[in-house]
């Protein structure tokens, strides 16, 4: 336990110490003894059983016979870090596990009027004509994120959407129809997810899955984007989309804990 290295006249050891031992469980140790706890920490016998028996006054250790094991408490030291994160800090991980996992862009957005906002980007290759970083918007009307963003909203906000939307043509196959959009939007809804062919941009093939907040609520959407060259809609549904899912998956169970996630 101890180092060699000079330490800060600020350094506090024995929060150290008691951190080591907090450390010293884990998957493969979920219960130890206290001479396992001295071994694994490089503390004394007496040393660890201080530490130990402080942790278990304070609720993050329980005694089970011989044997000492974590609480539930101890979820509250990363909720503290959690819940000072922002939207974009708690999805920007699984972006980067997800793109490297299936080798293309991914991102997440939010609903600002009748656009959508990047907030969180992983770009694995240029396949628009136009660069998108944090902060880029497009039509929701046109993109796939911007489809389950809409049908994630209830039917006064839906029906304002649609009063204040321009409906722009950006490509042969974009929707420009009101009572088109909110068919799509209902297959949306129902599926939980939405794919989005070559709508804004020729080429661009993309699917997305939300992201509800702890309360049920559509928050934002996370999204894969390919070319159409590589990908096919098929492909895009069997071997994208289950990734996808997952990913939003553990966003949500992420977002379910950093309350409130801030947009930034």
């Amino acid at each position: 336990m101890e180092s060699g290295s000079t330490r800060a006249a600020h350094h506090v050891q024995s929060l150290e110490r008691g951190l080591a031992v907090i450390k010293a469980f884990g998957a493969g140790t979920p219960q130890l003894t206290l001479s396992d706890v001295a071994k694994e920490t490089g503390l004394t016998r007496a040393a660890a059983r201080r530490f130990l028996l402080t942790l278990a006054d304070l609720g993050y250790v329980r005694a089970e016979g011989r044997y000492f094991r974590l609480t539930a408490r101890v979820l509250e030291l990363g909720y503290a870090y959690l819940s000072s994160l922002s939207l974009s800090d708690v999805v920007q991980p699984h972006l980067e596990r997800l793109s490297a996992e299936v080798h293309e862009s991914s991102s997440v957005s939010v609903l600002d009027g009748t656009d959508i906002v990047y907030v969180a980007r992983v770009a694995v290759s240029r396949i628009m004509t136009v660069s998108i970083d944090v902060g880029t918007r497009f039509p929701a009307h046109a993109t796939s994120m911007g489809h389950v963003l809409l049908a994630g909203l209830d039917e006064d906000e839906l029906a304002a959407y649609l009063d204040e939307a321009t409906f722009e043509r950006r490509t042969p196959h974009t929707i420009t129809s009101p009572s088109e959009l909110r068919a799509e939007l209902a297959r949306v809804r129902e599926q939980g997810w939405a794919l989005v062919d070559q709508e804004l941009e020729e080429g661009l093939r993309s699917v997305a899955a939300p992201l509800h907040d702890k309360d049920g609520r559509v928050v934002a959407a996370v999204n894969l984007s390919t070319h159409a060259s590589r990908t096919s809609p098929e492909a895009a549904r069997t071997e994208l989309l289950p990734r996808l899912l997952r990913t939003a998956e553990r966003i949500e169970a992420d977002l379910a804990v950093a309350v409130p996630a801030r947009v930034s």
